[in-house]
């Protein structure tokens, strides 16, 4: 018998159970798979240096980076490209407007030079400078986007760069659980687009411009660090079949057999949680199941020649025709990543594309790669991940969704939620789920009636 167990070991497991060694509490981490790190796969091959999943993380928010100092590892920015990134619109590649908070424009000349915006499009943006504060409910991206900017901003712009980020199609992500920030900027300073330009001058600047970093060895050094810090705490390949309350303590049902904990963390996506919470929680497993999740994949393809490519990446506007939802040049997005000489490309996918074979994802790719460049290339290797439980969607309500998903969990005590769904879909906001979860559960366990803990 532990006292906690944590069932799931991607990047939300492990920061739970790190927290729990720090604080000396016995625990238990059981994943499915034969590996850790969930979406996190990094895969090195003839000089090639692959991410399956995420391949970058926020440099200013400092849950990753205050892990990685922990093990040592040094962050790694990206390569120096200005523009950074393109979008394509109408058949042609734009640059991205400098200056981009998050998904708005943080300055004036960025947005009225760009020809992503017709003149019409950017007068209706710089109408922003007089409107009026917006109503208090939550509201879709493509409403708060289309109310203060107009709706030639958001198809241009921020449906690319949103679509980029969560998957699917972002027109009715909730503003106040996937973008507070720029709630924020307009209940402070009422114009969004002045918000966004004062608070890109109060940001203090960083080493080299990026915003973005990772590892020389990739996303999976981290990962391997964190592993083998709980490797006497782990069980790989021990999925967890079903969860009983036993009056103060949880059951976990194993192919290897039972085992029992004073409290649970489930650190797993939320269709997983929502199964082991069936028997017990039905209006917990109800809302889970509630949480749209949009398939994802990826498929990097790796060129003995240096493509005619220039930025960091390339976004697909809607309409183009294409089925990858963009592009990554990762030989230009980070060192280190390709032989000299060589160029390594990444093409992502969400929705029903997603749900394709590794080698149709990888044909599919590789069509729309070479229609955007015009020329037939041959790569000399490939790799192609799939995420079938994909991304959760934080649709307008999400916020009401996940506060009555706490209210539920009250029915259970000692039972604590971690991952994606809850609180953010980025690396450092998945880390800081699954270390509030460990704190709950410490908190739990001091709480607890020492009886029932017996």
């Amino acid at each position: 018998m532990a006292q906690v167990a944590v069932v799931g070991g991607g990047w939300a497991g492990l920061a739970a159970a790190l927290a729990l060694e720090e604080a000396g509490a016995d625990f238990l981490l059981l994943e499915a798979s034969p590996r850790l790190g969930g979406k996190v796969f990094t895969h090195r091959k003839d000089g090639f240096l692959v991410e399956g999943g995420p391949d970058a993380s926020v440099r200013y928010k400092r849950e990753v980076l205050e892990l990685a100092g922990r093990f040592g590892l040094e962050p790694l920015g990206t390569l120096p490209a200005k523009p950074a990134a393109y979008i394509l619109r109408r058949g042609r590649a734009h640059p991205l407007p400098e200056g981009l908070l998050q998904v708005v424009p943080g300055d004036f000349l960025g947005l009225v030079r760009t020809p992503l915006l017709s003149l019409g499009g950017k007068l209706r943006a710089l109408y922003d400078l007089l409107l009026p504060r917006g109503r208090k409910e939550d509201e879709s991206l493509r409403a708060f986007v289309e109310r203060r900017l107009g709706l030639e901003v958001y198809e241009a712009l921020v449906a690319p760069l949103a679509g980029g980020i969560y998957g699917g199609e972002p027109d009715e992500l909730s503003m106040r659980a996937a973008f507070p920030q720029l709630l924020a900027l307009e209940e402070k300073h009422r114009s969004l687009l002045l918000g966004a330009m004062r608070a890109r001058r109060a940001r203090p600047s960083r080493e080299g411009g990026s915003l973005f970093f990772s590892f020389r060895e990739g996303l999976g050094a981290l990962t391997a660090r964190m592993a083998a810090q709980v490797a006497e705490k782990t069980l790989l390949a021990t999925p967890v079949l079903g969860v009983e309350p036993l009056g103060g303590r949880y059951r976990l049902h194993t192919p290897r057999g039972t085992l029992e904990a004073e409290a649970l963390i489930l650190a797993t996506p939320a269709p997983v949680a929502a199964g082991l919470l069936r028997p017990f929680l039905p209006q917990a497993t109800a809302l889970l199941k509630g949480i749209p999740h949009i398939p994802a994949a990826t498929a990097s393809l790796a060129f003995r020649e240096e493509l005619p490519v220039e930025g960091h990446g390339l976004l697909m506007a809607k309409g183009e025709g294409y089925r990858v939802r963009g592009f990554t040049w990762t030989h230009r997005k980070w060192p280190g990543r390709a032989p000299e000489g060589f160029s390594l490309v990444r093409a992502y996918f969400s929705g029903e594309v997603a749900r394709l074979s590794e080698a149709e994802l990888v044909r599919v790719a590789l069509e729309d790669l070479r229609r955007h460049l015009g020329q037939e290339v041959r790569p000399e290797r490939t790799f192609a991940f799939r995420f079938p439980e994909g991304m959760p969607a934080y649709r307008v309500g999400h916020l009401e969704r996940i506060r009555g998903l706490e209210m539920a969990l009250l029915q259970a005590p000692g039972v604590f939620l971690a991952g994606n769904y809850l609180e953010g879909v980025g690396l450092p906001e998945v880390v800081r789920s699954g270390q509030r979860a460990a704190e709950r559960a410490l908190g739990y366990l001091a709480l607890a009636p020492k009886a029932e803990r017996l």
